[in-house]
């Protein structure tokens, strides 16, 4: 990411990389399958999130942006189990423990992003932006930093670009980093 960011400035001055997310969630639930306790601050996800937002607190150049996390309590079912139950593919006596997930939510990380957006614009704080992101949650935000006289670039991270998002950027950037090559050395 910050090499990402830093390419992407080029010469300009690199002001600041805001990094938007949520804690994982780090609560015991019953798997209603199994009936056995899931512990999720002890999953791979969490542990490896907890770190990486440790890292980004220390790095320079880097404003770390939490959200919540909402959960309701309520574990789903994955859309193809139930598209294979509704079709009798599969049977309830046939669900495993893997079939279902817990419903989650982040809350206000876009909001969060809209009012930096705002914000950096409006105090004239920077000449140009690069959103990492392809919501059109962002249009608003977009339109107010291009009246601003903000160089607006989207970085879509090679996924679908909402229509909407088009008419209320300037470019797009395409950098994809180079992955290190891996040589068997035997």
């Amino acid at each position: 990411m910050h090499s990402m960011a830093l390419h992407m400035v080029g010469n300009n001055t690199l002001f600041r990389i805001f990094y938007y997310d949520c804690m994982p969630l780090g609560k015991k639930f019953h798997n209603p399958i199994t009936h056995k306790s899931v512990d999720f601050s002890k999953s791979t996800e969490y542990i490896f999130r907890c770190k990486l937002f440790d890292a980004l607190r220390r790095k320079r150049k880097v404003a770390l942006r939490l959200g919540t996390l909402k959960d309701n309590g309520n574990w789903m079912l994955h859309p193809e189990i139930t598209k294979e139950l509704l079709s009798g593919k599969k049977k309830l006596e046939d669900l495993k423990e893997d079939d279902v997930y817990m419903e989650i939510r982040q809350k206000g990380i876009d909001m969060k992003i809209g009012v930096d957006i705002s914000s950096l614009a409006l105090k004239k704080l920077v000449d140009t932006i690069i959103l990492v992101a392809g919501d059109a949650d962002f249009v608003p935000a977009a339109k107010l930093a291009r009246r601003e006289g903000i160089d607006f670039i989207l970085h879509p991270m090679f996924a679908h670009i909402d229509p909407d998002l088009f008419a209320h950027i300037d470019g797009l950037s395409s950098y994809r980093p180079a992955l290190p090559i891996k040589t068997d050395t035997k």
